[in-house]
């Protein structure tokens, strides 16, 4: 369906000449209401005279022909009134929209006082005027022509409208979910590159991406590869050459903290992503044009740095804040961004799990931050999300007799059908958490044996390296592996899961300092596993650290306590840990470590490849059956974001992005001195492939 239209139906309204709109009685100039429109809502960005300002560019001229010229008004007409003011696009009534389009359509030479759907906005121009400029440089004449270059492929001719049915099996060649597919697994069947030929990989193409914190990864589709940069940009490449087919460009209200987010989302012709002004917003896959922009209700000091999952038309986000209240899961049609449902991750009074929060009132319960993306499972049409914990730890510490303080939904995993929002299990994996050790991760939908029998599951961990399996319809509890580095955790129950904590190690003001491992940060932490689920094999990076928690009037968690952090004290200096673990078994199969922490996500093929990246710069490649590193790489940049693979004419490449500041880039590095992180952050998109000429 055509941008014009979704808009529209949207919108419950119909195109109309400026005449319709009563405009045309207002002033003898059928030009005037759009300058006062743009002289108030658009000049202090733009400039007066629509040739560009401090902090927008020009509106008229070559630049912006090579965009806009040839096209219907009516199409510039839907993106300034689903974008434009920034940060509140669709504020401006519908005639003051057509007004704007009026002016900058003839602004660049188009008709004057003549309806908008019948305008064009003007062919952008041919050759160069020749002038030089005030260098006395000349520009390039068109006396005598350059030779034609031949002319490029469209890679958006043939494409194909991604569907439901992919998301979950996409085709081997592409990667056009989060972690690849809705299951969360992380890993491709593609086999080019194999443990015997990965010392061959060179750099295929790079493309430098505005600097910041970069933590998305790419997408790819049909040969084109999106990736969301810092600044809330969005680029589509040529997957196969790095050559840009467009950029989005969003204009964000003054004061936006931005926020690096974990994903974007394909569906239909639809790219979409959460914008760090509490936006979803749908673009144009072929374009980059916006097709709707929503607002987030209710979200308010919240921050979205996780990614949206789309399944089944519902587009759902999760949202992350330290607010009274808590956090927030959102959902909207992604076909026409329309709001569907919220739901609050901390429970409130009557309703289900409000009885757990220690008889708090609910203006005063936090937590319950959400920011990770979810998955999806066909079988049971249920949306799967992970939930934080509270930092607000000393009113749920000691229990109110006759109360209850396991503190619902922190630490949990909810699944929801997405389009009712109906919550049919939860499952919480740590009640009442006194640490900061969030399960808010990945959650990867898979079939293993368990005690013999073969069940549809879930599989997630939580930063102390317990990785807890449940059955994927009820949420039942089946099993919990240890990677072996916590020490807190005495037991677990066996039936239900339950996991308890060793009392001697409960910190607070009242009581003395307490050292125990992991680290608040992690243990496991912001990078996601891969899950090859022929093996049952679960791929999983951490860091090997600890804390000592010391007792504060103040403090980082309301009990009353400052996290410091330490090294285990059997530490033999090499922080990061990679693990095989056979999650059927619950053994851990090979254990690789190394100085530098590890910092990206994990990445499986079929070949029996590992790829990774650590904080000391490095992009790894290992064998999954022994854990062997087998090629190493330096980039200009730390890899935040989890690499991908993808396949373009036959060959495959394997993409990774850089710039620095994920949550694992901060804390460790005074670990090691030695490495130091780059003073310049530099962000870029670098894909690797076996040089086959």
């Amino acid at each position: 369906m055509k941008i014009a239209t979704r808009l529209l139906a949207l919108a419950g309204v119909s195109l109309a000449g400026l005449a319709s709109a009563g405009m045309a009685n207002q002033a003898a100039d059928p030009l005037d209401p759009g300058r006062a429109a743009y002289a108030a809502n658009c000049a202090a960005c733009h400039g007066a005279d629509l040739s560009g300002g401090q902090f927008a560019g020009s509106l008229t001229g070559a630049d912006f022909l090579s965009r806009w010229g040839d096209q219907p008004a009516t199409e510039l007409l839907d993106y300034i009134s689903t974008s434009m003011p920034p940060g509140g696009g669709g504020r401006l009534d519908r005639s003051t929209y057509e007004a704007l389009t009026a002016l900058i359509v003839a602004e660049n030479g188009g008709a004057a006082g003549v309806r908008l759907a019948d305008l064009t906005v003007p062919a952008a121009p041919e050759g160069d005027d020749e002038q030089g400029n005030e260098l006395g440089l000349p520009g390039i004449t068109n006396r005598y022509p350059f030779p034609a270059s031949e002319p490029l492929p469209d890679l958006f001719a043939d494409f194909t409208p991604v569907t439901q049915e992919e998301l979950v099996a996409p085709d081997p060649e592409d990667w056009i979910a989060w972690r690849r597919g809705q299951l969360g697994h992380g890993y491709s069947p593609l086999d080019q590159v194999t443990p015997e030929n990965v010392s061959d990989l060179n750099v295929a193409w790079s493309q430098a991406l505005p600097v910041g914190p970069t933590m998305a990864e790419p997408l790819v589709r049909d040969g084109v590869m999106y990736v969301h940069a810092y600044g809330e940009e969005v680029f589509a490449f040529d997957a196969a050459t790095g050559r840009q087919l467009w950029r989005y460009r969003r204009q964000m209200p003054e004061g936006t903290l931005m926020q690096g987010k974990k994903t974007i989302a394909l569906w239909d012709d639809m790219l979409i992503l959460a914008t760090s002004d509490l936006h979803m917003l749908a673009l144009d896959a072929r374009t980059g044009r916006p097709i709707w922009d929503v607002r987030i209700p209710d979200a308010a000091e919240t921050r979205s740095n996780g990614g949206p999952l789309v399944a089944d038309g519902v587009v759902m986000i999760g949202l992350a804040t330290q607010r009274a209240g808590g956090g927030l899961i959102a959902a909207f049609d992604a076909e026409t961004g329309e709001h569907l449902w919220n739901f609050d991750t901390v429970a409130k009074t009557g309703t289900l799990g409000g009885d757990t929060w220690n008889e708090l009132p609910d203006d005063e319960r936090h937590g319950g931050s959400v920011w990770t993306s979810g998955s999806y499972d066909p079988e049971t049409g249920l949306a799967l999300w992970g939930v934080a914990q509270t930092y607000d730890t000393g009113p749920v510490r000691d229990l109110v007799p006759g109360s209850n303080n396991d503190g619902l939904f922190t630490n949990s995993t909810l699944a929801f059908e997405p389009r009712t929002g109906e919550l049919v299990w939860y499952f919480q994996h740590m009640a009442n958490d006194q640490y900061d050790l969030d399960w808010v991760f990945e959650r990867v939908i898979g079939e293993m044996d368990v005690d013999g029998e073969r069940r549809r599951v879930v599989i997630t961990g939580g930063k102390e390296g317990l990785f807890d399996t449940i059955d994927a319809a009820t949420g039942e509890y089946l099993d919990t592996v240890d990677m072996g580095f916590q020490d807190f955790i005495i037991a677990i129950d066996p039936e239900t899961g339950r996991k308890t904590p060793d009392p001697a190690l409960l910190p607070g003001r009242d009581r003395p300092p307490v050292f125990m491992c992991p680290h608040a940060g992690g243990g496991r932490n912001w990078s996601p596993t891969a899950w090859v689920e022929q093996n049952a094999m679960l791929f999983v990076n951490a860091r090997d650290t600890c804390m000592e928690m010391r007792p504060t009037e103040g403090g980082f968690l309301s009990s009353g306590v400052d996290i410091y952090y330490s090294a285990p004290a059997d530490s033999d200096g090499n922080f990061g840990i990679l693990q095989g673990i056979d999650m059927e078994s619950g053994e851990v199969r090979w254990e690789h470590r190394r100085r530098a922490p590890y910092d990206a996500g994990i990445l499986a093929t079929a070949s029996g490849l590992l790829f990774t990246g650590a904080m000391d710069r490095e992009f790894l490649a290992y064998d999954q059956a022994t854990g062997e590193q087998l090629w190493r790489t330096g980039l200009t940049g730390v890899p935040n974001a989890s690499p991908i693979t993808y396949s373009v004419d036959g060959k495959q490449y394997v993409a990774v992005v850089t710039g620095m500041g994920n949550p694992l880039a901060f804390g460790l590095p005074n670990f090691t001195p030695e490495l130091p992180v780059p003073e310049v952050n530099s962000s870029a998109v670098y894909v690797f492939a076996l040089d086959t000429e």
